[in-house]
């Protein structure tokens, strides 16, 4: 596959944006900068940030063993997604496939940039309907959405239906790994090499514990990446949320150590949710939240709602009719909740 026969040809025919710190980029030398029409007085963010965030992009090449030159980061997973569609979807032309139920936004940016949605839903598993997707593929289709660990079920897509996929689609498949740092699965970067139109997508909002600062980051080859860089916008990571997830990811050990202890308490907590009587079936979960089918999904969410806890109701999504997502919080509030679960249950 030749990924720039899948860009649009206005993409690949455009030069990028060449803002004042793409011109120069030794960031690290004393200079007098009079290039950029900043304020010139020193506050500690009155200069632009470096628009490729080379030092931040440096510290996740040693920590995922990925070069530097196949990292994107974005203002979250939402504008790395969204540079995808833009980069590669003719607009009123191509389509996109995508497995509800998932992750919303892969539809609201479909929707968006005036690019089709084409739903497949997954099956009674939560899989992916193999023979259904490729049946739907056209020669318009370019990119299909897998979230793996997936949201809301939280179970991970199995290898040899995402292989299938890869070897039998001309077009991007992206992964969205947002929950894979719960998971006992291998990462799907460690397959870049192996196939071209591969994209996985990461966060550090959820395992990182950094959701506030909006860092989203994406890995592929060095042609995806290169197209995408040319439509991004010229700052679009900025100062502070370079300098924050640089400190964090100095302290790896720290979120080593919170991924454990969430992933203990997911597993007392889904043994404690089975207690509850009007809970019929919590399922299986490789994420930092837990799926689980009641008997009135609006009715306890509101009960929940009452005694000062915030769930999500997937009801509305495919195969998730009367279904609560609850995600995984310390042990204080697993115990405070489940005590509310009890005492709500006759209600």
């Amino acid at each position: 596959m030749e990924i720039n026969q899948l860009v649009r040809k206005n993409i690949a025919a455009m030069e990028a944006y060449s803002s004042a710190r793409d011109e120069f980029k030794n960031f690290d030398k004393e200079m007098i900068f009079l290039d950029a029409n900043e304020n010139p007085f020193d506050n500690g963010i009155n200069r632009y940030p470096d628009p490729q965030q080379k030092k931040l992009k440096h510290q996740l090449s040693v920590l995922k063993n990925i070069p530097e030159s196949q990292i994107l980061l974005g203002n979250g997973s939402d504008e790395v997604l969204d540079l995808l569609i833009r980069a590669f979807c003719e607009p009123n032309r191509d389509n996109v496939i995508t497995l509800p139920p998932t992750y919303g936004m892969y539809g609201v940016l479909a929707n968006l940039n005036a690019v089709e949605n084409r739903e497949v839903i997954l099956l009674d598993s939560f899989q992916p309907d193999i023979d259904k997707i490729l049946e739907v593929i056209d020669n318009n289709t370019k990119i299909i959405f897998i979230c793996s660990p997936n949201n809301p079920t939280g179970n991970l897509i199995e290898e040899d239906k995402t292989i299938t996929l890869l070897e039998n689609f001309n077009g991007l498949i992206v992964l969205d790994e947002a929950y894979i740092d719960f998971s006992d699965a291998e990462s799907w970067i460690l397959k870049l090499e192996n196939y071209k139109q591969l994209v996985v997508t990461q966060t550090l909002s959820k395992a990182y514990g950094m959701a506030g600062i909006r860092l989203g980051i994406l890995y592929a080859s060095e042609e995806i990446i290169d197209v995408l860089n040319k439509i991004k916008p010229p700052y679009n990571v900025n100062a502070l949320t370079q300098l924050e997830a640089i400190k964090r990811l100095n302290k790896n050990q720290v979120a080593k150590d919170e991924i454990v202890s969430i992933k203990r308490e997911k597993e007392i907590l889904s043994k404690q949710l089975l207690e509850v009587k009007f809970i019929e079936k919590v399922y299986p979960s490789n994420a930092n939240f837990i799926l689980i089918k009641v008997d009135n999904a609006t009715k306890r969410y509101n009960q929940l709602l009452a005694n000062g806890f915030v769930i999500r109701n997937r009801s509305s999504q495919p195969l998730c009719q009367n279904c609560l997502r609850i995600t995984v919080g310390n042990e204080e509030e697993n115990k405070q909740l489940i005590k509310t679960l009890k005492t709500i249950q006759n209600g």
